[in-house]
């Protein structure tokens, strides 16, 4: 792509408040330079060969500035969940007056990025931007580049957070096109155990693109579950990495549910580099129209003993398309790997598209290893099985498109997101679903 794609990055950046710390002028001129030498994706790149990026590079998005937003409390409002603690961001920044810290226990610590770096200084240059290498990754890069502001959680040695910890990200662009930069760093000490759950929402209508990094760190024995929930409005776009480094028997599930964004992509890579460390991967999208959602997973198995599941699930309608490449590493020495991966999708149109690329790389002999993909349509036995039954067909499908979500959906260790999750499946399926019966007759 041509460089004036990135100038308004690169001015951006040389504009960018030069009171912070240096080791965070270092960590962001890193993030810069790099994105100035890799630029935009490109689709002849093997993972980026079927989701082209340019709808983000060609549109002049500026990086936001601090901005206040009238009707930010009841859009905040329709997207709190009931939570210990709930942090409310503005295009990346956090909002004071709408968040809510919580009764949190002793040691735990919830705080933006922005006031953490006078508190936990240490604690952030120890590992911020340790995880989410910028090498080679574009949107890393560019996040990095632009590090701000956004959420540090730390959960101290044997500290048992009982309440979900909810972080919420709203995206407003009225005036012209925005760029925010969220970053997320956890740290979960030694036989911790907390539930996190990161939300990405906005107004319909408005362009902005969300670019976010989440970095996780789990000491040996930790236990951290973290849900993503990706609700951004249909003309907006979002790019998000999610990178987890786990030690010793140390527990992490993660569950994404893509439902919004014209384009978007989710990269998730767990490294298990203790022995005996498991981890699970699972993903539900939705998406219709000609919305594009692209997942993209690796689990690297360093170390023997580890185990590591993934189950991602597609509903895509209309001409929408879908990218599922999840992708499974079982280093030399880590034997006793135990490693299963699966990929489902159903296409409730002939438009409909979806690519799906299970990978295994395994290079030691002591294994368990397995992995599968599907794509097909709804089931017509089972339709006219509960056809037969006097069911109206808008409803058949939607029972057969939930049964289908319904392994995923289960698996939400927040009650509420499970919920809020079922109610926007129904409304979301039943409008395309009666117009299709009705098409077909």
């Amino acid at each position: 792509m041509p460089m004036e794609a990135i100038e308004t990055y690169l001015s951006a950046h040389r504009r960018e408040d030069r009171g912070a710390p240096a080791w965070l002028h270092a960590l962001r001129r890193a993030g810069i330079e790099h994105f100035e030498r890799l630029g935009f994706p490109k689709p002849r790149l093997e993972e980026w060969k079927y989701t082209d990026v340019a709808p983000i590079a060609r549109t002049p998005f500026r990086p936001a500035a601090h901005s206040e937003w009238q009707s930010a409390r009841q859009v905040a409002r329709e997207f709190s969940l009931p939570a210990g603690c709930e942090l409310v961001f503005l295009n990346g920044r956090l909002v004071p007056s709408l968040s809510a810290a919580g009764a949190l226990p002793p040691g735990v610590v919830a705080a933006a990025l922005a006031e953490a770096r006078g508190r936990q200084e240490e604690l952030l240059r120890e590992h911020l931007g340790r995880y989410a290498a910028v090498g080679e990754r574009h949107f890393v890069a560019l996040n990095t580049a632009f590090l701000g502001d956004g959420a540090l959680l730390y959960i101290p040695r044997g500290a048992v957070v009982a309440e979900p910890i909810h972080l919420l990200f709203l995206g407003f662009a009225p005036d012209e096109p925005v760029a925010c930069f969220p970053r997320v760093l956890i740290v979960a000490e030694e036989g911790s155990r907390a539930v996190v759950v990161e939300t990405y929402a906005g107004r319909p209508g408005e362009r902005y693109f969300t670019d976010a990094v989440t970095e996780i760190a789990l000491a040996p024995g930790a236990q951290l579950a973290h849900v993503k929930v990706q609700l951004e409005g249909e003309d907006a776009f979002h790019v998000g990495a999610i990178e987890i480094r786990q030690a010793q028997g140390s527990r992490f599930e993660s569950h994404s549910i893509a439902l919004g964004a014209a384009l978007s992509r989710t990269e998730i890579r767990s490294v298990l580099a203790g022995e005996g460390a498991e981890c699970g991967l699972n993903g539900l999208y939705l998406v219709a129209g000609r919305q594009h959602v692209d997942h993209q997973t690796c689990m690297d198995h360093e170390r023997p003993g580890g185990t590591s599941r993934q189950l991602y699930k597609g509903v895509l309608d209309g001409r929408a398309t879908g990218v599922f490449h999840g992708r499974v590493i079982v280093r030399p020495g880590a034997q006793k790997s135990d490693a299963q991966q699966v990929n489902k999708n159903l296409l409730l149109s002939e438009e409909a598209a979806v690519n799906s690329q299970p990978q295994l790389e395994i290079f030691a002999d002591d294994v368990r290893c397995s992995h599968g993909a599907a794509v097909g349509q709804i089931d017509e036995e089972a339709l006219f099985y509960l056809r037969a039954r006097g069911i109206d067909p808008a409803e058949a499908r939607a029972i057969l498109i939930a049964a289908f979500a319904n392994e995923f959906v289960e698996r939400i260790p927040v009650d509420a997101v499970r919920a809020r999750l079922a109610e926007r499946l129904r409304g979301a399926l039943r409008p395309a679903l009666v117009a299709r019966v009705g098409e077909n007759g």
